[in-house]
């Protein structure tokens, strides 16, 4: 890895994994969530939140092992060795993140359009969303340091704003409104756990600065699970602010901008304004530490031959990964409606964790996991995804396809790559021996 110089701290990682979680899980995905489970969302949090531990543990116990920048990629190769299998996985796994932060950049620059006055046009959500983009790109172009050290104010101001918000919102709510007699069917929660899930995922992003830790084994596992703790509890009490002071109807019809509608009642029409202000702050957050540990996939994947050598090269200090990354990024959110999509990257992420939960059974005596925690990761992961497709394949069974089609595609582009590069099977670059 090409390091800065500078370390990644316990809170700092803390920092980046809550930046990215709570970016893409409430601003993002509270919304589409409460589509499904209604006011009864807070309960699919917790489940969510569940499983994300189980995952977090897992991991937690394969980067204290594998310390590496590559994170996911590091494991899959691990658990299943270097071969078009881990290949495929990994390049999914890629483009999933790719997705899941043009999704976060396109709320920010819905956020930051509705700021404006009225009569701009709606052009400048997608100028604002490449623009923050361009801007986390430079923060990271000046390597880790900088990185963690803009990540630990964004996150201070952003979590001060909800705390405050999911405070005063639990103080005013009306209990009527989360009364279990307006929930909706069980079963819808358990159908939106892919996505309450998700807006956990981004904890995995804290595998990537593993090589950027004084001492990986001790900080990384500690910082996962402490950040997957925090946000539950700040998801739990944002979705009681939300549904206890909205009815269901109302939080639905305004999903995109749910926390600010939800601040309406509680601050008035300054509620709006300042929500919105969070809003820009915790997407922000998302991106910068969704970008940093993009850019340590594509190095790994480059230096294990499954991308081009060009992602790997040193530009400042980070790797060309970065600028191709944002570019990427930068396309989608200007382009495609990543709304639509949303269920596609749920569904596509568990069972990237899914698989990375499996090869981990068969390096058990590497990391000195706990197998019935491993099984229980495995077991809450399958459930989930199970639940989903159920849910699809009654409400949404295109969705379905799309999904059979990205792991298709992945597995296509792996084979054809190695056709092309000539290669069967890369050498290992290094092992760890920690």
């Amino acid at each position: 890895m090409h390091k800065s110089g500078k370390t990644v701290s316990f809170w700092s990682a803390v920092s980046m994994g809550i930046g990215a979680m709570v970016g893409a899980g409430i601003f993002a995905l509270l919304g589409q969530a409460g589509l499904i489970a209604g006011s009864a969302v807070w309960l699919s949090f917790v489940a969510g939140g569940i499983i994300a531990l189980f995952s977090g543990y897992s991991m937690g116990r394969l980067g204290a092992r594998f310390p590496s920048s590559g994170g996911l990629v590091e494991y899959l190769v691990q658990g299943y060795g270097e071969g078009v299998f881990s290949g495929a996985i990994s390049i999914m796994m890629y483009v999933s993140s790719l997705v899941s932060i043009a999704l976060v950049a396109r709320t920010f620059g819905s956020y930051a359009y509705e700021l404006l006055p009225s009569g701009f046009a709606h052009l400048w959500v997608e100028t604002f969303a490449a623009g923050i983009v361009l801007v986390f790109m430079a923060i990271n172009l000046n390597g880790a340091g900088s990185m963690a050290k803009v990540e630990n104010i964004v996150v201070l101001l952003k979590m001060l704003a909800l705390a405050v918000f999911a405070i005063v919102g639990m103080v005013t709510m009306d209990p009527e409104k989360l009364s279990p007699s307006h929930y909706p069917p069980i079963s819808s929660v358990f159908f939106s756990l892919a996505i309450t899930f998700f807006a956990y995922e981004g904890f995995r992003i804290i595998t990537n600065a593993a090589e950027d830790m004084k001492d990986p084994a001790r900080t990384l596992p500690r910082a996962i699970m402490t950040s997957i703790g925090l946000v539950m509890v700040l998801y739990v009490a944002v979705a009681f602010a939300v549904f206890g002071n909205l009815t269901a109807q109302e939080a639905i019809k305004a999903q995109d901008y749910a926390l600010a509608q939800a601040a309406l009642p509680i601050f008035g029409a300054a509620g709006f304004t300042i929500m919105a202000i969070a809003a820009l702050l915790s997407t922000s957050s998302a991106i910068n530490a969704s970008l940093y540990a993009a850019t340590n996939v594509t190095y790994q994947l480059a230096r294990l031959g499954e991308l081009p050598c060009a992602f790997g090269k040193p530009i400042a200090h980070s790797r060309q990964g970065l600028i191709i990354s944002s570019a990427a990024i930068i396309i989608m959110a200007v382009f495609f409606d990543l709304s639509s999509i949303a269920a596609i990257g749920a569904i596509s992420t568990l069972a990237i964790h899914l698989i990375v939960h499996v090869g981990h059974l068969r390096i058990l005596k590497k990391t000195k996991a706990s197998v019935i925690m491993i099984l229980i990761a495995i077991l809450v992961n399958l459930g989930a995804i199970i639940l989903s497709v159920i849910y699809l394949s009654g409400k949404h069974s295109d969705t379905l396809y799309w999904i059979i089609g990205f792991f298709a595609a992945a597995f296509i582009v792996e084979i054809l790559f190695r056709l092309i590069t000539g290669r069967v099977v890369t050498k290992r670059v290094h092992n760890h021996n920690a």
